[in-house]
């Protein structure tokens, strides 16, 4: 009696604990859904301590690609939730910069300063690779092209390598040119002249994207105010561009007035709170995920604040990277990457002439375009080829 009792105990638990998995997994299938997402693939290996996630959203373009980040997330769900948000982004990017390639990311659960490892890089090697070419990575937050050698050990699906390893070299090189040419632009539509001389230009984050971003605005004459969490870089910064810069605060510098404010360090910024205290004319990035949900990019539209779809205008390092995969071409990247004017062009044009925000004016842009891809290759190649 004793026994049955015990039995039905365990029963009753482990009803319970699939109910818990049951309902944990339809949470996941339910921001898939939510996101759009294809594939979204765990990861893990205890000796290495690894844990990562990669987020497959789209392939109609062709195999997915996106960088891989490591970051210290709070909890399993924020990593989810980052990765889902990276990756649907990628697809945008990568149809807006004309490559053949669809959207991925991945994410490392860790910190950067103490959990990296060579076989940490090239267990993410083997994972990857088990993809068999569905997804290519290479650097982004937290991470560097010298970890990806050791990846490259186990598998061909990464990019962005050492040119002293194969590599295409530094991608914050066309990524800075990028969001330079999308800032000649913005002012080009604003002010009907694309001189940037005595404009002012407020740079969140000063890292390898935004120092070069500001080293190329003042050489063209800006003005710039920049604030990072790396006081002393600021300090050095200031001493070398005297009257051409301010030093900002991290938590002040959105409430700048400014012509431009350009976000160059994490996503998020522009949410609830910040969206009404901008004293901006436009917004022009590196970052990712600038605005923390869609409707921020029609509130700014509503605003009259001129939004630059991120997803764009910092696409020339994956211009960089794609351009890697099919054989790199500096020249060919530099070309692709000075063309994101002339689409930023563009999407401010139909954004004017169909009153939605530039944001919804990029995505129909993107989505018009993978729907006739996705129509032309019902036509079968054959199987010589």
């Amino acid at each position: 009696m004793m026994g049955e009792l015990h039995m039905s105990s365990v029963d009753v638990n482990d009803v319970a604990k699939n109910e818990s998995q049951e309902a944990t997994m339809r949470d996941i299938f339910a921001q898939m859904d939510i996101y759009g997402h294809e594939q979204v693939i765990f990861c893990r290996h205890a000796p290495t301590g690894l844990k990562a996630i990669i987020g497959i959203h789209n392939t109609t373009m062709g195999p997915a690609l996106g960088g891989c980040r490591m970051i210290p997330y709070r909890t399993t769900s924020e990593a989810l939730e980052d990765v889902l948000r990276l990756s649907k982004g990628m697809t945008y990017k990568c149809g807006l910069a004309d490559v053949d390639f669809g959207g991925g990311k991945m994410v490392i659960i860790g910190d950067p300063l103490t959990d990296k490892s060579p076989e940490l890089f090239r267990t993410v090697g083997r994972f990857v690779g088990g993809l068999s070419g569905r997804f290519f990575t290479g650097t982004d937050m937290g991470t560097e092209p010298e970890d990806f050698i050791y990846a490259k050990r186990e598998s061909n699906s990464f990019v962005g390598l050492p040119s002293t390893h194969g590599g295409s070299g530094d991608t914050s090189i066309p990524t800075a040119l990028g969001v330079l040419q999308g800032i000649r632009a913005t002012v080009r539509h604003l002010w009907g002249q694309g001189d940037l001389v005595g404009r002012t230009i407020a740079i969140q984050g000063i890292g390898k994207v935004g120092i070069k971003l500001l080293d190329a605005l003042i050489a063209e004459g800006a003005v710039c105010i920049i604030a990072d969490l790396n006081q002393q870089k600021c300090k050095e910064l200031k001493e070398k561009y005297k009257d051409h810069l301010r030093i900002s605060k991290v938590e002040h510098i959105h409430r700048e007035n400014c012509d431009i404010f350009s976000p160059c360090a994490r996503g998020g910024v522009i949410n609830d709170r910040s969206i009404h205290e901008l004293n901006c004319h436009s917004i022009v990035g590196s970052a990712n995920n600038q605005l923390d949900e869609l409707y921020h990019g029609d509130l700014l539209f509503e605003k009259g604040i001129l939004y630059a779809p991120d997803y764009l205008v910092n696409a020339g390092g994956l211009i960089q990277v794609a351009d890697e995969l099919e054989g790199y071409d500096e020249a060919r990247v530099m070309a692709k990457t000075t063309a994101i004017y002339e689409m930023l062009l563009q999407i401010y044009e139909r954004s004017h002439q169909e009153k939605i925000s530039t944001t919804r004016a990029a995505d129909r842009l993107v989505n018009e375009k993978m729907e006739k891809v996705a129509d032309l290759r019902r036509i079968l190649l054959g199987f010589d080829r």
